[in-house]
């Protein structure tokens, strides 16, 4: 059986990782068919690059995702692009429906970088009120 997975790169403690067609008897980071794309985790944000066009071929040959690449196909849209085309949308709202996908996904960017501040910023009170406690 053909998965669709990750194979480990990179330095020690700063993985890189490439996404592969490989048998799924085959090691991690062994023996594989064809890479399909590349995720690098430790950027800010991080950087999914796919190759559209391989990715869908593998899928419809019956390659199966496992799980974290299910996952990184449904973050950078390619999921919900094939499912449209399955739907049978005509190219034109497919490119719109992306559009608000794009738009949703930066939005949720926003909120999640704000949502950091706002626990920095309360963790920095907590710890400026233990310590007048401690004082007092």
């Amino acid at each position: 059986m053909v998965k669709l997975r990750l194979k480990r790169m990179g330095k020690k403690k700063q993985p890189i990782y490439r996404i592969i067609a490989a048998d799924s008897r085959s090691p991690r980071d062994g023996r594989f068919i064809e890479e399909v794309g590349f995720y690098d985790p430790n950027k800010e944000p991080m950087v999914i690059n796919l190759k559209e066009d391989k990715v869908v071929k593998w899928i419809k040959n019956g390659a199966q995702p496992t799980d974290t690449v299910k996952s990184l196909l449904k973050r950078s849209g390619l999921s919900f692009k094939m499912n449209l085309k399955k739907r049978g949308f005509d190219e034109t709202k497919i490119t719109e429906e992306m559009q608000k996908f794009e738009g949703l996904k930066e939005d949720k960017l926003k909120r999640e970088k704000e949502r950091k501040t706002r626990r920095t910023l309360s963790k920095k009170k907590s710890k400026e009120e233990s310590k007048e406690k401690k004082e007092a």
